[in-house]
């Protein structure tokens, strides 16, 4: 009887238990790693910032990290709060738990009540809408309707997996995306989606929506309408031809409407100019038409997508600037945005905005500016170049006069030099001829360079004396001015009063030690014929003896002269 007595208490123990689990059985699974070892670390993480962090072997063998267990009312509120708040993935879903098998990370009593659970429960499990085969798949993909397969179609080109026409036709194109989506997600890659699958793929592409909170905006003042995410970005101001719509949340994102009056040409121009702004980075496919174009550019920090057409007698279009690392939505967006621009009447005038001028803005957007500007001069017909070796030290892009790609075909350090070669044969309308003979110490030279790093479009020229035949420390290679010159000076040419090349200008020594203010260096003639020759060029050189009037030497200086950029 005591036996008997005992063993009906602890079945009404476990009955009351099972009854407890029942109402905290749904999980919020962040996140699937292929071995434990990945998965281990990956839960300590999240268990620094989260509370009731468990990871449990899943039946594939991958292996989950989840939170709870928790009411299913409670896991969807932890659910969203979460992934709001970024603490975890936006792709993170619920989980009932039934896939779950052994646990690997979290507490004892919560594993031992859910092996309880399973002991328990005997009765046959019903058909778990993310384990279904794919026949039951099908058979369930087929009581879909046709908005059902469309939203399907949607939320996958949203992921970026499917490319097609939205007919709610799941052909091998759409089949290919499924697979795809699954893949991305650790589930088989059958090219059919289980219920739960759809509903997790169609909820992500929900939430961002809702997070976008995509609205129409019809302005008429630009004469503009078009879907913007009005969650993230709020009108701004009028700067013509923009209408800047500026971030609202730390997102960074912004929009730009484009609207002024005009043609084709106004259409080129257009083009021209925003590729000189910082938000159309330089890397990016781009295309002018006869009737638009299309800007892509891409960096480390940004994407931006700018599309303008001519419609009329007007220039209209939009631009989007997102930051790099949510492709997602910024795909959703901007597919929004393509699909709704619809030109309607009204049109910026040119005099709309605040009137602040800056050569450093063009319509409240800042202008892309290089690392550094130095001078050069030409030492060849074809436009080859001569600069310090420091002015192109470690650039991503080289420019001259910030129009002509160069590229840098010699360098030596221990000279201080740099031979540039156009990305295009240029022809020059004057061609440094060096010096014969050393000048006369005191002798009258000019230093030609732009001094004020390109804000002036011609060289400054600049007037002083030669000090000396070799630098401090006795170089004869180096000869010593005394003119007064600033960074942006550094590679350009050292004239003679004949007008002829006599050195090349050095960048400024920096140290310890300062210099007097009017101290300079130029590396000599003969060096410079010496460099040119170990790289395939032949020096011309100067027979001239009479002196140049100063007109003269500034048109000359004017046309031998280069500013050389370094862009980053």
């Amino acid at each position: 009887m005591i036996w008997l007595r005992t063993t009906f208490l602890a079945l009404v123990a476990i009955c009351a238990t099972t009854v407890a689990i029942a109402q905290n059985n749904t999980w919020v699974q962040i996140e699937a790693q292929p071995n434990e070892q990945q998965a281990l670390s990956r839960a300590d993480t999240y268990a620094l910032q989260l509370d009731d962090v468990s990871g449990f072997r899943l039946r594939s063998g991958w292996y989950a990290i989840v939170l709870g267990p928790f009411t299913e009312e409670d896991a969807t509120l932890q659910l969203i709060r979460l992934r709001q708040s970024r603490a975890i993935p936006s792709d993170s879903f619920l989980a009932d738990g039934r896939n779950f098998r052994e646990r690997f990370y979290g507490s004892d009593v919560a594993a031992s009540s859910s092996a309880i659970e399973e002991t328990v429960i005997e009765e046959p499990e019903p058909l778990i809408p993310g384990e279904e085969t794919v026949a039951e798949a099908r058979a369930s993909e087929r009581l879909l309707s046709r908005d059902d397969r469309e939203i399907i179609q949607i939320a996958l080109q949203s992921d970026g997996f499917y490319n097609s026409t939205i007919d709610a036709s799941f052909g091998p194109g759409t089949r290919r995306a499924m697979a795809a989506w699954q893949e991305s997600r650790q589930f088989e890659p059958t090219g059919v989606l289980t219920t739960l699958q759809r509903q997790t793929l169609v909820q992500e592409y929900q939430d961002v929506l809702t997070e976008l909170n995509m609205q129409t905006v019809s302005d008429p003042n630009s004469g503009i309408e078009i879907e913007l995410p009005l969650g993230i970005v709020e009108f701004d101001r009028y700067e013509a031809p923009f209408a800047h719509y500026g971030p609202s949340s730390d997102d960074g994102v912004r929009a730009l409407l484009i609207s002024q009056t005009g043609d084709r040409d106004t259409l080129s121009a257009l083009y021209d100019i925003l590729q000189t702004l910082e938000i159309v980075p330089l890397d990016g496919p781009r295309e002018l038409r006869r009737r638009d174009f299309v800007l892509i550019g891409e960096n480390a920090n940004i994407s931006s997508y700018s599309f303008a057409r001519v419609d009329g007698e007007t220039v209209k279009g939009y631009s989007l600037i997102w930051p790099t690392g949510d492709e997602k939505r910024r795909r959703l967006a901007l597919s929004s945005m393509q699909k709704s621009f619809r030109v309607i009447d009204g049109v910026l005038p040119d005099s709309v905005g605040d009137g602040i001028q800056d050569r450093d803005l063009l319509s409240g957007l800042d202008i892309r500016r290089p690392e550094r500007a130095r001078s050069g001069f030409y030492v060849a017909a074809n436009g080859a170049v001569v600069t310090t070796s420091e002015a192109v030290r470690q650039c991503t892009r080289i420019t001259l006069d910030e129009d002509v790609e160069a590229s840098v075909t010699a360098s030596d350090d221990a000279l201080g030099l740099a031979l540039l070669q156009p990305s295009r044969s240029l022809s020059p309308l004057a061609i440094a001829e060096l010096a014969a003979v050393e000048p006369r110490l005191q002798s009258d030279i000019a230093v030609a360079g732009y001094s004020f790093g390109g804000v002036l479009t011609a060289p400054s020229l600049t007037y002083g004396v030669f000090a000396d035949i070799k630098g401090l420390d006795g170089n004869t290679q180096v000869q010593r001015l005394d003119v007064s010159s600033e960074p942006g000076d550094a590679g350009g040419p050292v004239f003679n009063d004949a007008g002829a090349v006599m050195g090349v200008l050095l960048d400024q020594v920096e140290g310890a030690r300062r210099l007097p203010e009017n101290v300079a260096f130029a590396l000599d003639a003969p060096v410079l014929a010496e460099f040119l020759s170990a790289n395939g060029l032949t020096a011309s050189a100067s027979d001239a003896e009479n002196g140049m009037a100063p007109e003269d030497l500034t048109l000359l200086a004017a046309d031998l002269t280069v500013l050389v950029s370094c862009w980053n």
